[in-house]
């Protein structure tokens, strides 16, 4: 027998866990070549899903563009694309290019801030 608080804490834990699985491409290839996206109980639970993106949800997943692939999935033209792996390896490509181009943006963006703040401290003296 399980209390409400536990049941609630563990439905919490799989469907973050779950949610977050939506970022990897190659996961969602696997579910699009197994049927899934066909069954309409489980297109209903990724509708559900979408509450995931509220900020008080949002807040606990560390892999943030699940909720992006989470939106596409509410397609039914992208889940029948999702059954063609060169699709799911587009998707890879474009998150892995993503990433890097942020990580440098972001890299200027800070030693930008870091002169500034030199800078000012060197104008103040």
């Amino acid at each position: 027998y399980m209390s409400d608080d536990t049941g609630n804490r563990l439905r919490f834990q799989l469907e973050l866990e779950f949610v977050q699985c939506l970022a990897n491409p190659n996961y969602l290839n696997f579910l699009a070549q197994r049927g899934y996206f066909k069954d309409k109980a489980f297109v209903n639970y990724l509708k559900y899903l979408l509450y995931w993106k509220e900020p008080e949800y949002a807040k606990y997943l560390k892999y943030p563009q699940c909720l992006h692939m989470l939106e596409l999935l509410q397609y039914e033209h992208f889940r029948k694309e999702l059954v063609n792996a060169q699709c799911a390896k587009f998707i890879d490509e474009q998150q892995i290019l993503h990433w890097q181009h942020y990580s440098r943006k972001r890299m200027r963006l800070q030693q930008a801030l870091a002169e500034q703040q030199q800078q000012n401290n060197t104008s103040v003296k």
